[in-house]
């Protein structure tokens, strides 16, 4: 692996570790069970920063009240910590605050959220096999790790990222042997009716056509009837186009969420100049969606796409069936689905199926599990046909996620 992946991987767990807690029982009489708190302490006391009573005791089985947390949390202040610890050391004193001073230890420049910065994550294996009749199979064969920080910055705005380091099992190739980018980073201002986006972030429409990230600004209005507007810069090397690599994206949305019922509509302009002279590159996208919860177990959505410019494959449509779903935090939980998608190359340009591509048309079944406590299985296989060669397709796509 390329000594950049390791230093990056390295530096963001340091980092990370600063604001992500441990898997711990350390029971607190008045502090919540799902407090941060809980583990903390076990941290410290694992790292020898905490060493419990005053007769040299851990009694990890016994609740606990805060003044008496608030005792150790001064012993431990008065110890010499860097690093992950001194960060935990920190957090428990903004927690504890009123009982240590109550002991008559001042806790200076620290906030009650001292955690300013959230983490979380996942690392994930991924497997496929595509077979395209004639143009011969393709195999996927990756590791992803992802870390995706938010760091506020006031009661309304935060700045949010996504890291991801890519490892491609299946080649030996330098250019493949590791990659780390910088995925995404916007500031997001979050009000009480409306959202704004400025920067580097995901396309609205990333679950189905648009599964890109762009860069521009974007705001968004309404409760129940949502409008989004947006205007950025994307590139659009996937739709095929010469000239310059990137393009002007204008696009709009209408979204209706009541009860069980979900209804949307939207519209994609992209535009790129060409630079050489005559007839610039051009899409107009129409968008509807739908969703159904029939049942607490049983949900149905559906769309349809379409790009009004004259270019083949210019329609893009899908149904999906689910029956419940695999919940991370519920060791057991699992689900299924079944689909059909048809994606014509001029209109799905920023493709997100797994067992779908761009340009085929087939049916899906599916269905993910959580083996242990953010630990899920996902399995998918689809068989159809190629829309422009009518030769059939079978693809086949596995993962293992370890969330964080």
């Amino acid at each position: 692996m390329k000594k950049t992946l390791v230093s990056a991987l390295t530096t963001a767990l340091v980092v990370g570790a600063a604001s992500t807690t441990f898997a711990a029982a350390n029971p607190f009489s008045d502090v919540p069970a799902d407090h941060w708190a809980y583990d903390a302490v076990a941290q410290l006391a694992a790292d020898g920063v905490i060493d419990g009573y005053g007769d040299g005791t851990y009694k990890g089985q016994q609740n606990i009240t805060r003044y008496e947390m608030a005792q150790m949390v001064a012993k431990a202040m008065a110890k010499s910590t860097s690093g992950a610890d001194k960060a935990l050391v920190d957090k428990l004193a903004a927690e504890f605050a009123d009982e240590l001073n109550n002991l008559g230890v001042r806790v200076a420049k620290l906030e009650r959220n001292a955690d300013m910065v959230k983490w979380n994550g996942k690392a994930e294996y991924t497997i496929a096999r595509y077979n395209a009749g004639k143009a011969g199979d393709s195999r996927t064969n990756n590791v992803l790790f992802r870390l995706e920080p938010s760091a506020e910055v006031n009661s309304n705005w935060h700045v949010n990222a996504r890291l991801d380091a890519n490892v491609n099992i299946a080649s030996d190739t330098v250019e493949d042997n590791g990659s780390v980018q910088l995925k995404r980073v916007w500031a997001q201002g979050d009000y009480k009716n409306f959202t704004v986006k400025l920067g580097k972030f995901s396309s609205y429409d990333d679950d189905s056509i648009f599964d890109t990230t762009h860069t521009g600004a974007e705001v968004s209005f309404g409760k129940e009837v949502k409008g989004t507007l947006g205007y950025a810069r994307i590139n659009n090397q996937n739709a095929g186009w010469r000239y310059v690599p990137a393009a002007d994206h204008l696009y709009a949305a209408i979204d209706y969420s009541k009860n069980k019922l979900d209804l949307g509509a939207s519209y994609h302009h992209l535009k790129q100049e060409n630079v050489a002279g005559g007839e610039d590159n051009k899409a107009n996208i129409w968008k509807v969606k739908a969703g159904y919860q029939f049942t607490p177990t049983v949900n149905a959505k559906a769309f349809y796409a379409k790009n009004t410019e004259n270019v083949g494959q210019d329609k893009a449509a899908g149904l999906e069936v689910n029956y419940k779903g695999a919940q991370a935090e519920n060791k057991g939980s699992w689900g299924a689905w079944v689909a059909y998608r048809h994606l014509g190359r001029g209109v799905d340009f920023y493709n997100t199926w797994d067992v779908t591509r761009a340009g085929e048309k087939d049916f899906e079944i599916g269905a993910n599990y959580t083996v242990f406590k953010n630990v899920i299985l996902t399995g998918r296989y689809g068989f159809g046909k190629d829309l422009a060669t009518d030769e059939r397709t079978s693809n086949a796509f596995g993962r293992v996620e370890f969330l964080f």
